[in-house]
Formats: C-alpha cells, structure tokens, sequence
C-alpha cells in the first residue's frame, strides 16, 4: 500500500520524560503528540509495546497480545529526578510493580473492565494465567515450572487458577488499564492529525504466553525446549551473526490452521497503530535455522519461509494493509519479490550509503524509489553523531582506513562540512524521494553513542535511553518544521485508519 509524502519520528514511549524513572502513556506522551503536530510531523514510530521479559528488550516480550505494564501512568509514587537520563530497569521495575498492586483497580471502571474481559479473553486468559505462574515460580521460564503447569495439564490449570486466582485477576486489570491508556492516547493522535506506527516482530519469545499456550505451532520438543532457534547470519552488524534465542515456526501447522494465530496477532497490531513495521521481513520469504545448542549464529542455514500464501491469507482475511517491510541484511532477489508483489514499501538507513564506493548502492539517496521509509538510523544503529564520531578502533567489523573512507565519501556526496551531521542526515533523508522519512529522537536532538537504542549481541545496557524536555529547544522543533515544509511532507495526515475486522 502506497504511503502519503510524510516525516515521522521514532520514540519509544518508554524514552519520554516523566516522574518515575520511564516513560509510559501519561502527560507527557500527550506533550509528545502536540510538539509532533507543532512541528508538522504526521507519524510517531513506537518500537513493540508488549511486557518485556531478558534483558528489557521489547523484542523479547511475555506475549504479542498484552500490553507493558512498565508503560502504565499512575499519578502516585516516588519520583526519580536522579536518572532522567536512563531507564534504571531493576529499580522501576520493582517499584512500578508495587504502585501497580495499589492502584490498578482504581482506575479502571467495573463496566469498563468486564467489557474489556470479555473482547479480549482469547489472549488474556492464557496470559494472565501465565504470568501468575510465572510469579509462583519464582519467574523461571515456563519449561521449568512443575510439569502439570508447564505441560498445560488441564486438571492442573483448574487447580491453580483457584489458587491464583487473586494474582490472575491483577494482571487483568493491569492490561485493562494500559488498552484504556492507549485508547486515549490514540484519540489524542487523531486530535493532532499524527498516525501511530507500531512494530511486529517475525519471532516471539520462548518464554512467553504465545508459546506456553501454543506449543504445536512451533520446534520444541516434548518438553517445550527448543530444537531449533532463530538469528540472521554474519553481518554488518556482527562478524558472528545474531543468535536470537527465538523458537522457529512450525509453518506447515501455521497453515493447516489458515494463519489464524497471525491474523490475530496483526488484527491486534492494527487495532493499535495505522501502520506497522515488519521486522526480518526477509524471514517470511527464508529464514536463518540454527540448532538449539550452537553458541553463536554462524553454524546455520537458509530454510524456506511461507511466502507469498502467508500474506495472502492475511490480505484474505482483512483487507490491505499499510505495512512496511524491514528488509535489511542479507535480502536476495526472492525477498524483493515477495515484498513487492504485496507493494510493502522497504526501508534504507542513510548510515549505510557511504561505506563503499559503488554508486548503485540502494542505501545511496540516488537511488531510491518513493515507495520507501528512509531513517537516519534506527534503533539498532548507532546515533548519527556517534557514527559520524566513531574513529573505528572499537570495531572489529571496519579500519580506521575505512571510516575515514566513509566519512570522506559522506561530505562529499552530501556537499557537507562535517558540522551538524545529524541534520545534514535529517534533511538527506527529508529531501529524498521517499514517499516516508523517519527521525530517531537521538538525532533531532544531536546526542551521541551513549544514547543508543540497542547494539545488537550486546546482553546488556540496551534499550535505557530517556531525554529531558529541556534538551529539546523550541529552535529544534522550529528547524525541524521549516525542513519537513520545505519539503513537502507536511501533509502526510491523511492516512487512512485501519478498521478491524473480525478474524
């Protein structure tokens, strides 16, 4: 689906200000909404919202369906004005927690919520009943709790959901308090013509709601472990690959079964955002297979993916959808295929045009087509100020030699002077034919590499970045307006909004 001229910003909610040490779905996203629309920005990119479990990472959630309730805004509580920086996980995590145990029932109507159970129990059952397990397990993963929990015995469930009965219904209420929030902060977006992006990642965690509940549908064995897990192969990012932990689909069920778990899982999607993101497109088409007991991703191989009938079941069952397909890494002719034959428009990193000398890189703006999203960087790259910054001793991947060969090309190519480089990469890619220009928050406020989002292998010290409203100046917003006017993306509102439709 072909998307208007537009500009968008990528921020995770959890980045905002706020009292209480992470940004949730309170004021200060709805601040966030009004300097979007005060700055003509007609799109806020989110990274996914579900509960996150190792390592915070919300590509690594206890389920595809429910709600952070890290994100929940309570008015309540201790405030943390010493780390307004940085998202100091152990600590919020455990205080938000126990704000929650007090305060969830008073926010959210009885009528409101039964209405609420009752839409959403397909999911929330499941889910609710495994993070109270979760917790009387002492949060070990699912496959090491006693057999008749783990195993989904079904007189052992009844047993314990009357055992926890208590913890089963706070995590209810919990997740009608964030839909409740979300739900007003959706109205809010409509109200200041800015369209919602969200993001879908191809892999769920082990350790979720998704597989406990659903163990058919992906390798494991008889005991829920893994047989096989998912990554990428070496790459730009690591000379090892990425081994991600993620169990594979069992596809072939998937589709005996229509993709129905995935149509729900997109149906969820889109009753949030206007438009998703699809991240590892290219594992749809073919995806990296490595065994459960490798240690890094480089043993593996290329597998067949659905494909095509995928998303024409998903088309079938509701309609065409705006998606955009992140087709970063190892992406053959077959990927491109797929992706165009449903006109998912692709993605190119300006940080990646400069690193070689061949004038038909895709990443290069001269060769863009508009049916496009062009970031600076996203959140697995570095900021653009710490990629410009890099001298390359720290990596292993380039020389010296070749990040000054980069650089030269970057001022060359861009006709730069080497100051600002994150605005001369924002206007780079507002300028650009892309028919959609995204922003890290990083880059419209010029911060460095200790802001970065995520690096990819790194098992800690990810996904903590926060700023300041005083760090983002009114001449910033207003640069940042007279460049997405003069480039016309300005009008980029009249996106359609997804209807559901029933699975």
């Amino acid at each position: 689906m072909r998307l208007p001229r537009s500009a968008g910003i990528l921020l995770h909610p959890t980045s905002l200000p706020g009292p209480h040490g992470i940004g949730d779905l309170g004021p200060e996203s709805h601040q966030f909404l009004e300097i979007l629309s005060a700055a003509r920005v007609s799109l806020w990119q989110m990274l996914p919202l579900g509960p996150t479990g190792y390592g915070n990472s919300p590509y690594q959630c206890f389920s595809s369906f429910a709600g952070n309730p890290l994100l929940i805004h309570v008015p309540s509580g201790t405030r943390h004005p010493e780390s307004p920086h940085e998202v100091d996980f152990p600590r919020v995590i455990r205080e938000k927690r126990a704000l929650l145990q007090i305060e969830t029932e008073a926010f959210v109507p009885d009528d409101t919520y039964r209405a609420f159970v009752e839409k959403e129990s397909w999911w929330l059952e499941d889910f609710a009943l495994f993070m109270a397990l979760k917790d009387a397990h002492g949060g070990e993963a699912w496959t090491d709790w006693e057999p008749g929990a783990a195993l989904r015995d079904p007189s052992a469930l009844t047993e314990w959901r009357e055992r926890l009965s208590t913890e089963i219904e706070h995590y209810r209420r919990q997740q009608a308090l964030f839909f409740r929030q979300f739900a007003a902060l959706q109205a809010a977006a409509r109200a200041a013509g800015v369209k919602l992006m969200g993001d879908v990642p191809i892999y769920v965690a082990h350790d979720s709601a998704d597989v406990w509940a659903n163990t058919g549908l992906f390798m494991l064995d008889n005991r829920g472990r893994l047989l096989a897990q998912a990554g990428v192969p070496p790459d730009y990012f690591s000379a090892t690959g990425q081994l991600w932990g993620n169990p594979i689909y069992r596809w072939d069920a998937m589709g005996a079964h229509g993709y129905a778990w995935w149509i729900r899982r997109m149906q969820s999607a889109f009753s949030l955002f206007d438009l998703v993101r699809i991240d590892h497109f290219r594992g749809f088409e073919a995806y990296w297979e490595v065994a459960a007991a490798e240690e890094t991703a480089i043993n593996g191989r290329w597998v067949k993916g659905p494909g095509a009938h995928f998303f024409e079941a998903i088309t079938r069952a509701l309609g065409p959808l705006p998606i955009a397909a992140e087709n970063l890494g190892v992406i053959t002719p077959g990927v491109e295929a797929l992706r165009r034959e449903f006109a998912y428009p692709g993605m190119s990193i300006l940080q990646f045009a400069f690193g070689t000398d061949d004038q038909a890189n895709s990443f290069l703006p001269h060769n863009y087509e508009h049916d496009l999203v062009v970031y600076t960087g996203t959140h697995d790259n570095d900021t653009t100020m710490g990629w410009w910054n890099s001298t390359g001793e720290a990596d292993s991947t380039r020389s010296s030699e070749d990040v000054k060969r980069e650089k030269d090309h970057a001022l060359e190519y861009l006709a730069a002077t080497g100051d600002e480089m994150n605005w001369t990469l924002i206007r780079a890619a507002l300028a650009s034919v892309a028919d959609t220009a995204i922003i890290p928050m990083q880059d419209i406020l010029g911060l460095g590499s200790e802001t970065r989002m995520n690096l990819p292998g790194r098992q800690s010290g990810n996904w903590g970045f926060r700023f300041t409203w005083d760090q983002l100046s009114e001449g910033m917003v207003g640069r940042l307006r007279d460049l997405v006017s003069l480039y016309g993306r300005s009008g980029g509102a009249a996106v359609q909004r997804f209807e559901s439709r029933p699975p």
